[in-house]
């Protein structure tokens, strides 16, 4: 069983401090009942009550170093024999020593009680433990001065329990983000893995088989088609696994992540060296375009067409290009389509680009080869409800 103090518990390092502070406040009340002791009126019960601290101070260090007195139980009884001990200066001294001087364990002594319960519980529960504190002190005096100039205690407990509350609850806060960071950046190891292997192996072969079915024709022509058909459907299985998220709250997507899982022989993905982050549903429709782009290269193109994917984040917007070195489409062959119904590149490619509030421009010629470039505004607000029913601009 692990200790408390290891790397599962973020603010292990102040409890370490707190005790630190406890051995401090102790040498101090050692020196304050030095000093005092005299002023008593029951002396030999001053030093029973200071053994009595003593033992406590030894027993709660032992406990929050070996991490089994970091809960309430411990810290509650933390408080109880703080404000204990503070009452009975009243039994202790005279009234007026005791209204004139600090009570009887010190106030230092006092607040480990306060910051143990601000390292537990945050803030507001090391603010409540300094209330509670400051009350048995003033049942100790006989009353409260509410003028802070000549007594700051209140001030002084307050300011420990909120400071060392802050600092716990950012400790545990960045102990999750560094935690979720590890376990994303083990996840995505873990894709890329799988990815390459299923890459140079499965992937390859298929695309082999694919295309030397394509060249042999007959009916190896149509195990060629099963065989591309099978890479195409494994390619859009690796890409739609769920990414991995740079922020739970954002849900973010590396674009990169969805799009290298296309490479391959006749597929090249360039890529910035930096994440493309965009939220996960335009990132997912944006690689969904891309796959159509892809798709349409291999049915249109020819078996040998090689494709570029190049991946653009210009701050604002991220641009993906899509080239091929095929055919070409023939003039007035999109409008065409789309003029006998067959909606297939503006509804998949253009349509998905325009609802994002981005373009689709199409440049290609009979015998140049086919470019898409899809421009995507990272802003979710800068959407748009884009029919679709055009094919984008076409040049060439």
């Amino acid at each position: 069983m692990r200790s408390a103090d290891s790397y599962d518990d973020p603010v292990a390092p102040l409890w370490r401090a707190a005790q630190v502070f406890r051995l401090l406040s102790f040498v101090y009340a050692l020196g304050f009942q030095l000093a005092v002791h005299t002023d008593y009126e029951r002396v030999g019960w001053s030093w029973f009550f200071f053994a009595v601290l003593t033992l406590w101070t030894g027993v709660s260090t032992i406990a929050y170093l070996k991490g089994f007195g970091r809960r309430w139980l411990w810290v509650g009884m933390d408080l109880v024999v703080a404000c204990c001990l503070i009452l009975v200066t009243r039994w202790l001294a005279s009234d007026q020593w005791a209204a004139d001087n600090q009570s009887f364990p010190t106030t230092l002594w006092a607040t480990n009680s306060v910051v143990s319960a601000a390292i537990l519980g945050g803030p507001v529960v090391g603010a409540v433990f300094a209330l509670a504190v400051r009350v048995a002190s003033a049942v100790a005096k006989g009353g409260y001065d509410l003028n802070v100039g000549r007594d700051a205690t209140i001030v002084v407990l307050l300011a420990v329990g909120v400071g060392v509350g802050l600092a716990a609850g950012a400790a545990r806060r960045n102990h999750e983000r560094i935690t979720r960071a590890l376990r994303l950046a083990a996840e995505a190891s873990e894709r890329d893995r799988l990815s390459r292997q299923v890459h140079d192996g499965v992937l390859q072969v298929l695309a082999l088989i694919s295309r030397r079915g394509a060249e042999i024709g007959g009916e190896t022509g149509q195990l060629a088609a099963m065989a591309g058909e099978q890479e195409r459907s494994l390619r859009r299985l690796i890409a739609d696994i769920e990414p991995p998220l740079t922020d739970q709250k954002a849900a973010e997507v590396d674009l990169r992540m969805l799009l290298r899982p296309h490479a391959d022989d006749l597929v090249t993905v360039s890529a910035p060296g930096e994440p493309v982050l965009l939220d996960h549903f335009r990132a997912m429709e944006l690689e969904a375009a891309v796959v159509n782009a892809l798709d349409n290269v291999r049915l249109h193109a020819g078996t040998a067409a090689r494709t570029y994917v190049l991946v653009e984040d210009l701050g604002d917007e991220v641009v993906v290009s899509i080239r091929d070195d095929g055919s070409g489409i023939a003039d007035g062959r999109l409008s065409e389509a789309v003029s006998q119904g067959r909606m297939g590149v503006s509804r998949s490619i253009v349509a998905r680009i325009e609802a994002l509030g981005g373009t689709a421009d199409l440049d290609t010629g009979p015998g140049e080869g086919t470019e898409w470039e899809l421009t995507v505004p990272k802003n979710k607000a800068s959407g748009n409800t884009s029919s679709g029913n055009t094919i984008g601009e076409v040049k060439g």
